[in-house]
């Protein structure tokens, strides 16, 4: 997945190295002899697979509506796991999480913090900011303007 270059009002370096995804995470399960149990005693792992899962996703349903999916890093460590950006200009920032207050909570954060880097002079505010979850019934939008939407809903 390509780096995404956003006009920021800082000066701060942009890291624009690809990042890679597997296709298919279940892949890597199988390549580690990883079953259910273990993805749900090592959350870290089962994150990673779980935002290639998403990342696949976001692909999918974006080249529908001819866009690409890019990543976004600094050297500061500000990062957006997907910008969805479509051919009109519009974009949207998105952070993958499995789910649970806390992680929600530090979404959003770094997706506002990367919102207000944005110089808007150069180029349109993001059209959503989403955090993109594991869990959930329903798609709902916090006080703040972030969606938290479960990736079981995207296809709605």
């Amino acid at each position: 997945m390509p780096a995404w270059n956003p006009n920021l009002r800082s000066k701060s370096a942009i890291r624009s190295s690809d990042t890679r995804y597997y296709t298919d995470p279940s892949i890597a399960c199988a390549a580690l002899g990883l079953g259910s149990d273990d993805l749900i005693n090592d959350l870290s792992t089962f994150g990673l697979l779980f935002e290639c899962l998403c990342v696949r996703d976001l692909r999918v349903y974006s080249q529908a509506l001819d866009g690409t999916v890019y990543h976004f890093r600094d050297r500061t460590g500000l990062e957006c796991d997907a910008v969805i950006h479509l051919r009109n200009g519009s974009y949207g920032l998105v952070e993958i999480k499995l789910g649970g207050e806390k992680l929600i909570e530090e979404g959003s954060k770094n997706l506002i913090e990367l919102k207000n880097k944005i110089d808007t002079t150069k180029m349109k505010s993001p059209s959503f900011m989403m955090v993109l979850t594991a869990i959930g019934d329903y798609a709902y939008r916090r006080t703040d303007g972030v969606l938290v939407v479960p990736v079981g809903c995207l296809k709605d």
